[in-house]
């Protein structure tokens, strides 16, 4: 069996488990490690993450932020010159793409119901631009259902390192593995 067919056995154990309502924002969320590498493999068998989770009488949203950060730049009034000098993002512009990727979260967030797991996919892509665990605080109190973290990264008991880079973070979400 492939490590995504495990992750998706995992996830689906989570999904039989009863759903608390009156638990924090941050335990609604649950993240699902994966290798990096395994990223592709991943996005290829989503569909049947959607089947399990639709199987277990509860609903399903993709929030895919893979390409938030070049559609945000893409408006940028500054664009041009943030493609010719990237160093220049560093002066509180990746601050306004951390701003506007929490609202563009939050927004799809408000679509789901107590009985939605929301998937955000493309974490990986924010990588270097906004650090993940800055988006789940100002995100986990939105979370009407459960939120599903796919994280291409690595968990040592509840310490979480996106794609293996930074020194990570402690996180009181679900693990799922």
């Amino acid at each position: 069996m492939s490590a995504i067919d495990e992750a998706r056995e995992s996830y689906e154990r989570q999904l039989r488990e009863p759903w608390k309502a009156n638990i924090s924002g941050a335990e609604r969320v649950w993240m699902l490690t994966y290798q990096p590498d395994s990223e592709r493999r991943l996005r290829h068998r989503l569909p049947s993450f959607e089947t399990s989770t639709v199987a277990a009488a509860r609903g399903w949203q993709l929030i895919d932020v893979t390409s938030s950060f070049e559609k945000w730049l893409e408006q940028h009034e500054y664009r041009d010159e943030y493609l010719s000098d990237p160093s220049a993002l560093q002066f509180g512009a990746l601050d306004d793409f951390a701003d506007r990727l929490a609202v563009e979260v939050s927004e799809q967030l408000e679509a789901a119901d107590e009985n939605t797991v929301s998937v955000l996919l493309g974490a990986a892509s924010l990588f270097g631009l906004v650090r993940l665990s800055s988006l789940l605080a100002v995100v986990s109190s939105r979370i009407p259902g459960r939120l599903l973290v796919l994280f291409p990264g690595v968990r040592d008991d509840n310490n979480y390192r996106l794609l293996d880079g930074h020194d990570g973070w402690n996180y009181l979400a679900v693990p799922i593995n």
